[in-house]
């Protein structure tokens, strides 16, 4: 399904959005990829919607990606004898591994690890920051803490705990099941939550076992830190803005924004900017003008996919929010300025063979009539470097893998069709030319730039360049594809 934007769409799926009719619906509207979110729903309520999802590509003739959400390991307090307490500012508030239920001076956090980690001085979030306590004093079992900004504190509100690196693994009990359960499902991306550092992808590495590529949730202060070393070692990212936002000041959260991104893009790897982008939109078919410029500045910034959170998973209006979305996009995407703030921060190294003829590739589609780039691909890694050009014209990643494809929904400006495996240059020429003209991208006697490696069907050959005629012959062509 041909879109008219180069930024992809994320649409989480939920109580609003379970039904094959409504996520036809959000493909229609513009979701390229749906995010099964593991927190919330049994494993048979992810297994029907991803059976549904699946049945749309199959009706569209349409390659979607999935993309399945782990939890992560959660940090809450106890249970109050009393019900909630009030925790009132510049008191004093304990922590402790006490099972009996809390009261207005202390509560169980049962988790000994974070008190392992803590030392005065150290700070703890409570419900989203709402509540605010500093360390004063800690042992192995407590935490006496002083009440920085009180609040209302109630049953398992969860905690932060932004100033240190927790001795924990990113991946629960609960997420080994999921992981393994959504990839014997056959999803395309897992995306990982609590990650500190580079280290603590290597788990879900192994587990995956190469079914479906890792993508680093960044939502702690120590994953900005060692943000060089986690993207190395991850197939993409996701900017998550409101866990940052909350163990971080929140006037920090746009910087990082901008420079996450470009890293990634020099990087050539997929980045979401997620969380809270049109959230109005969960009651109200309308946006607010903030939200539609926050939504602005991610594409300007060049993320290759924007999300839709609880607005598509349980909101009242889940296609209206991917419809403003993908009007949003058109709209920036048709600015002038937004070809000129992207291609002025083009600046990625290229030291080999590949990164060069995808480079050639776009230099070529600028300065001549060209009308796409058609790219063939098994690993998908050609597409993303493609992809990270940011080419004026639309690129065709050529793949005769639907895995492959379904990855690649997640990358910008990249349109996938299936081609079968091809032997000779030629076929490839007859195929892309067939494909460009078909799907609307390219006119009679217009031109196409095809990249592809020699020999065939080996991930990283890309070593050949041509720009090729669109002749409609080549449609009736008895060359094999």
């Amino acid at each position: 399904m041909r879109r008219h934007r180069n930024v992809k769409i994320v649409a989480t799926l939920g109580p609003a959005s379970s039904s094959y009719d409504v996520i036809r619906t959000l493909h229609e509207a513009g979701a390229d990829v749906f995010r099964l979110n593991m927190s919330h729903g049994e494993h048979a309520d992810i297994a029907e919607r991803h059976k549904h999802i699946r049945q749309v590509e199959k009706d569209l003739n349409s390659p979607i990606g999935i993309l399945a959400d782990l939890q992560g390991p959660k940090l809450r307090v106890g249970a109050f004898e009393n019900g909630p307490q009030q925790l009132i500012d510049d008191g004093s508030f304990r922590l402790d591994l006490n099972d009996k239920p809390g009261n207005s001076e202390r509560v169980q956090l049962p988790h000994p690890e974070i008190f392992v980690a803590l030392s005065p001085g150290a700070h703890l979030l409570v419900d989203d920051g709402k509540i605010r306590l500093r360390v004063e004093s800690c042992g192995d079992d407590f935490a006496q803490c002083h009440v920085v900004a009180g609040g209302v504190i109630s049953d398992r509100k969860g905690v932060n705990v932004p100033d240190v690196v927790l001795p924990l693994a990113a991946l629960s009990d609960k997420d080994r099941t999921d992981l393994e359960f959504v990839c014997d499902l056959g999803v395309d991306w897992l995306a990982l939550s609590f990650v500190q550092r580079p280290q603590d992808l290597l788990e879900a590495r192994e587990l995956a076992a190469g079914r479906a590529a890792l993508l680093s949730k960044i939502e702690k202060p120590s994953a900005v830190e060692q943000f060089d070393e986690i993207l190395n070692v991850s197939d993409g990212i996701m900017v998550a803005r409101g866990d940052l936002g909350v163990e971080l000041p929140v006037q920090n959260v746009p910087p990082i924004q901008k420079r996450l991104v470009r890293k990634c893009r020099s990087a050539a790897k997929p980045v979401i900017v997620a969380t809270q982008m049109l959230e109005s939109m969960i009651e109200s078919p309308m946006p607010t003008r903030a939200e539609v410029s926050d939504v602005a500045t991610a594409i300007y910034e060049g993320a290759d996919a924007i999300m839709l959170s609880a607005e598509s998973a349980a909101g009242n209006f889940p296609v209206e929010a991917v419809t403003t979305m993908d009007n949003v996009a058109i709209e920036v995407e048709n600015d002038p300025n937004y070809t000129e703030i992207i291609e002025a921060s083009r600046s990625a190294k290229r030291t080999s063979v590949a990164e060069g003829i995808v480079a050639a590739a776009r230099e070529i589609a600028e300065t001549t009539e060209i009308k796409a780039i058609c790219c063939y691909t098994q690993s998908g890694t050609t597409a993303l470097l493609t992809a990270r050009e940011r080419p004026r014209v639309p690129i065709i990643a050529m793949t005769s893998l639907m895995g492959t494809a379904r990855r690649l929904a997640l990358s910008w400006g990249t349109n996938c069709v299936m081609s079968g495996p091809k032997k000779r240059f030629k076929e490839a020429v007859v195929s892309a030319v067939r494909a460009t003209l078909s799907e609307g991208y390219a006119a009679a006697d217009d031109q196409v730039v095809i990249t592809a490696g020699v020999p065939f069907n080996i991930p990283g050959t890309t070593n050949i360049l041509r720009v090729a005629p669109c002749d409609e012959r080549m449609i009736y062509s008895t060359d094999p594809e």
